[in-house]
């Protein structure tokens, strides 16, 4: 949640300095001063392999006989789409637990109630009472551990969904910048 937040805050950020800027080459400038997010690790290194791939990078000035080829425009996408993927993924990487302890909480509940009930019934074998005052203790506390089961699976499945939901989010938001800078570049004459 604590992560989530945090770049929510530099997404705002980020989106206001590159709003203010009005050529690619100030937006530069601004988020070179921010600390790093998935927005600034993603315009660095479309900018960076821009620069690769034509000297000067953005300080130089557009010159259409200097466009980039239709191979190095799709590497260039290529290298936004995968920056996209790796922040996509650096961002789920503690979701799978959530998951785990969603299906797996059930599941050890279940076994403490079998382990829980079995008991009662040995009880019942060995006293030779078979009456529900003699099991209804046994089997009532054989049931804590489907509740405490259920009680760690609930929230943690709810977590799970609302944090996908996030990541995927935050990833089409890097989807959608990406083809916004493709597209800027365009637009001020650098491709």
């Amino acid at each position: 949640m604590w992560q989530f937040r945090r770049l929510s805050a530099a997404a705002d950020t980020f989106f206001r300095a590159v709003a203010h800027a009005t050529r690619l080459d100030e937006a530069e400038q601004a988020v070179a001063a921010m600390p790093a997010s998935p927005y600034t690790r993603l315009f660095k290194e479309g900018i960076t392999f821009f620069s690769e791939i034509r000297p000067g990078g953005l300080h130089r000035a557009p010159d259409r006989s200097q466009a980039l080829t239709p191979t190095q425009l799709e590497a260039l996408r290529m290298v936004l789409d995968s920056q996209v993927d790796a922040e996509h993924d650096q961002l789920g990487r503690f979701i799978p637990w959530l998951a785990t302890f969603g299906s797996v909480s059930p599941l050890l509940g279940l076994l403490g109630t079998v382990l829980g009930v079995m008991d009662a019934f040995i009880g019942i074998a060995t006293s030779g009472a078979g009456n529900i005052a003699a099991v209804a203790p046994g089997v009532a506390e054989a049931l804590v551990t489907t509740v405490a089961g259920l009680a760690v699976a609930i929230p943690a499945v709810i977590a799970y969904n609302i944090f996908t939901a996030r990541q995927n989010f935050i990833a089409a938001e890097l989807e959608g910048f990406a083809r916004e800078l493709i597209v800027t570049l365009a637009r001020e004459g650098h491709l």
